[in-house]
């Protein structure tokens, strides 16, 4: 959300959110990231008589779970962030931020039809990547720095898990990969990435699992095999565990 004047209260999941930018000459502008990972309820209980100037915009799970799945080293900060349930974060819109709104609230008038919608979202996935780079910023300077040797280790572990998720790894192999004892392997990563190592393996498959179910339509007994699970019931829960919703739902 990119809230130009006004406040927002709203309660997903009984956690309740407030954004304010105020108005006039006293309003301050402010970005606000949300991550609903999981089916959530949401009420609004807006209690302000200032008008609401702002614009939403949403990006689905899968397709920015592809987009860090093909598109090389993608920010450790992102990918914690869409790991998180309600993980949230907000910061002042700058000046560029500022002109894309506006320019998304106000296009130019002789754009219309699917011309004027393709101005308006280019200009949404450039405050889109402007966010999340102001995101990772932030989470640099908020954590301690870890050993340079150690993150790069992990994050070669990460690479080569990705590369092989349609084998049976095991940790000791892992470990022997990447020239580090299995307990080295299994701390350090869970330092930088904040989940074991087989806890990503298990997510990054369901993640292909969900994306097969989505653009193949594939059964959910192909589903789950290729997750690695071999009884169908078990992906089942695993799955509805992480998206709030049975395969079923997923599938084409």
């Amino acid at each position: 959300m990119v809230l130009l004047q006004g406040a927002q209260h709203f309660v997903i999941d009984d956690a309740p959110f407030r954004i304010d930018a105020g108005c006039g000459d006293d309003a301050r502008p402010v970005v606000f990231l949300l991550n609903v990972a999981r089916f959530a309820r949401l009420r609004f209980e807006n209690d302000s008589n200032i008008p609401l100037r702002k614009i939403m915009i949403s990006a689905p799970h899968p397709w920015m779970d592809w987009l860090m799945r093909t598109r090389g080293n993608g920010s450790s900060a992102l990918h914690d962030f869409l790991s998180t349930h309600l993980a949230h974060m907000s910061f002042p819109v700058s000046v560029h931020v500022r002109q894309l709104a506006e320019q998304i609230l106000q296009p130019p008038p002789s754009m219309e039809g699917e011309v004027r919608a393709l101005y308006r979202n280019s200009r949404a996935l450039d405050i889109m990547c402007l966010a999340c780079v102001a995101m990772s910023e932030r989470c640099e300077e908020e954590r301690p720095r870890p050993q340079l040797v150690s993150r790069r280790r992990s994050e070669r572990v990460r690479d080569y898990v990705l590369e092989n998720l349609d084998k049976s790894l095991t940790i000791e192999e892992i470990a022997a990969e990447v020239g580090a004892s299995v307990s080295s392997v299994q701390r350090h990563f869970k330092e930088h990435f904040q989940m074991t190592v087989f806890e990503f393996i298990r997510r990054e498959r369901l993640a292909q699992a969900c994306a097969s179910l989505e653009r193949e339509g594939v059964t959910i007994a192909q589903a789950a095999y290729s997750a690695g699970y071999a009884d169908p019931s078990n992906f089942t829960v695993a799955f509805k565990k992480v998206y709030g919703v049975p395969p079923k739902f997923k599938r084409r």
